[in-house]
This record gives C-alpha cells, structure tokens and sequence, in this order.
C-alpha cells in the first residue's frame, strides 16, 4: 500500500484545511495510507507556538508591518534568513519521513515544501514531493528548491505562467485550483436550511464573514456590517464572528442598536458554510485562499473586506481584476461602493456567473488524480 504523508503549517486555517480535503479525498477513494502532520509543531512545539502566535498578532495589529515582511520575504536578507533556517529545521524533519517512509509528500505550506526539497537535493531522503499553493498569486518562498518538487497545483492560469517564467518546469504546473471539502458540492434542502436559521424564504440572503479569531479591522468591519444593513433593508444578513468573542459581542451590540434582529442573525463558528453559501447571494469577506475558493464554487460574487497586506491583498486584486468581487478599499466610504454595486442588478449577476467560470469544481480529485500518477 501507498504512503502519503501531507505536511502543512498552522499559519492562517487554509493550509490545514486544504490538507484535510486532499487526505479525506485520497482515503475515500484510493487504497493509500495518509497522514496529516504540522511541520513545525512536530519540529518544535514552543518554536510552533510562537511563530504562529506571533503571525496572529502582527497580521491583527500591525498588518502593514506584516505586509512588509511577507514582501522582503521574496527577496534579500529576509528571503536568506527564511531558506537557512528553514534548512536548519529540515535536519529534524528527516527523521520523521525516514520513519513514515511515505512515497509522496504533499505540502500545503511554504515552508514543508523547502524542508523536503533541501532533504531531496541533498539526497537524504528520496520520495516524490508535491506542493499545492494556497492562494491566488505566487510568492517565491513556494518555490525555493521548484527544482526538487515533482509538482506544482495552482488556483489560476497566470499563477501557472508567473511560476514558469520563475524557471519552474512547465511539465509539473498543474492548474487546479484550490482543494475544497466535497460538502460544497452536495445538493442541500435550501428550503431546510431556511427553516433551521429562521430565515426567510422569500428575501436574499447576505454571508457576512467577522474576520475569525483575527477579529481584523474591528472597526472597519462593523462599519461595513451597519452600512449594509442600513442600504439593504430587503436582505437578510447572517454575520459570523468565529471564534472571536469581542467580535461576536460587538455584532449583537450593534444589531440591538439598529433594531434589525428580524433580518440579521449572529452567528459564533460554525461547520454550515457549505449550506449557509447555498442560500446566499453575496459573500463578504476578507479573501483568504480557502474562503474565496468555496465562494466561487458556490458561484457567489463577494465583497471584499479587510485584506491582509501581502497575499491576501494580492488575493484582491486578483478577484476585482476578473470582476467577481469589488473590493471596499480602507479610504472608501462603505455606503458608496455598497450603493454602487447594487444600483445595477446585471452588476451583481455579471459576477456571479464570473464566479462559476472561474472556480474549480473537480479541484481535490484532480489533485489527487496527479499524486496517484506520480507514485
């Protein structure tokens, strides 16, 4: 039996949940043994612990400072720091794919992709890697060590052609896009969901995304929340915090305020999404890989929110530049680009079929249809 092994690291939920979609794709289908492992938890948890929570906090309250770093990251003296330690962390990693002895490993992180490669080139492991990315635009830590990677899976068509003119080998970029759970392609009860949420049939519905346990641009998100509140007073809003409670408490503060409990409905984590999308019209989030993926296969246009600078920035201009999101920009007043986009209803299903044409239904099989063939 087939090995895999699927290393990610806990920066941002996307990494690890694109790990699980390949992992429960494979096992439900394939005769493989796979194992999903963090990188760096496994390397050192204290090391994990930090760097993650550090990550948390800059990209909360300094995200252009983040910004920053993620763009000298590609370049320079950072660009070195990053690869050399990366190197350094890589010698305590090969004893853990010298104990799995997978045949493959897939990396859904930067940072597992160059451990593996520096492993590869100095021929102290000899199993196949592949690297699936994340995102929406490419960024060169992905591709230190590209020579030693067997295959590349990326969300876009000029994703594929910014990494072939890196010097990648065209032959290993496979685009893809990014893998989903199989749950967004189920064909749900809607009328069902309606009731469980007490919701309207008859009223569209707006999925409206907090920020997560990052709780970014307190403020600014509930700015927009009461903006779109006050200017669509014929939807229904379903507002989700997440895990952050300063952010769930704000939410309900300002509901009461509005007096619009009847239309909008606050809710903490949830595993609906898949549902909760099936009955929206618009998405408005921050565009993180994950989210923006499961938006465009629900074929929903979306509205965009608080950006990381960096990649989810770049992840923005990507999603405005094919016309499936308009991006509400931190010196725009939120009641004009809401009015905008709705004073035209050809607007808001221009970018929903947009959505359709750019999402990638077949993603995780196709994924996993290209790592079965390498090993």
């Amino acid at each position: 039996m087939k090995k895999i092994l699927i290393l990610y690291a806990a920066y941002g939920g996307g990494h690890y949940s694109a790990a699980k979609s390949i992992k429960k794709y494979l096992d439900d289908n394939y005769e493989v043994e796979t194992e999903i492992i963090d990188c760096i938890e496994y390397i050192n948890k204290v090391l994990n612990r930090v760097t993650t929570g550090a990550y948390k906090e800059m990209a909360k309250k300094a995200p252009n400072l983040w910004g920053k770093v993620y763009s000298n990251s590609q370049k320079g003296i950072l660009g070195h720091v990053s690869s050399r330690t990366n190197k350094m962390m890589a010698i305590k990693l090969k004893n853990l794919i010298k104990d799995k002895g997978p045949d493959i490993v897939i990396s859904t992180h930067p940072f597992s992709s160059q451990m593996v490669s520096y492993l590869r080139r100095k021929q102290k492991i000899f199993c196949k890697l592949a690297t699936v990315l994340t995102d929406y635009a490419p960024h060169e830590q992905w591709l230190i060590g590209h020579e030693y990677t067997d295959a590349f899976f990326v969300s876009n068509d000029k994703m594929k052609d910014e990494i072939i003119k890196y010097g990648v080998n065209p032959k290993k970029v496979h685009v893809t896009g990014i893998p989903l759970s199989n749950r967004f392609f189920e064909n749900f009860d809607k009328n069902k969901i309606f009731n469980e949420f007490n919701l309207d049939k008859l009223k569209p519905v707006i999925l409206f995304f907090g920020g997560g346990e990052f709780g970014l641009g307190k403020d600014r998100t509930l700015e927009v929340l009461e903006s779109i509140v006050n200017n669509l007073s014929t939807y229904q809003i379903i507002a989700i915090s997440g895990k952050n409670k300063k952010m769930n408490n704000s939410f309900h503060e300002l509901i009461d305020k509005l007096d619009v409990n009847d239309r909008v409905i606050v809710l903490e984590y949830t595993n609906q999404v898949p549902e909760l999308m099936s009955i929206s019209s618009l998405v408005v989030t921050k565009p993180g890989g994950l989210t923006t993926s499961e938006s465009l296969v629900s074929g929903l246009p979306i509205l965009i929110i608080n950006p990381i600078p960096g990649q989810e920035e770049e992840n923005a201009e990507f999603l405005e530049n094919h016309n499936v999101a308009v991006w509400i920009k931190n010196n725009e007043n939120p009641n004009k680009v809401i009015h905008q986009l709705f004073k035209d209803p050809k607007k808001l299903e221009e970018m929903k079929e947009n959505a359709k044409k750019l999402a990638k239904k077949n993603s995780t099989k196709d994924i996993c249809t290209e790592i079965m063939k390498l090993i």
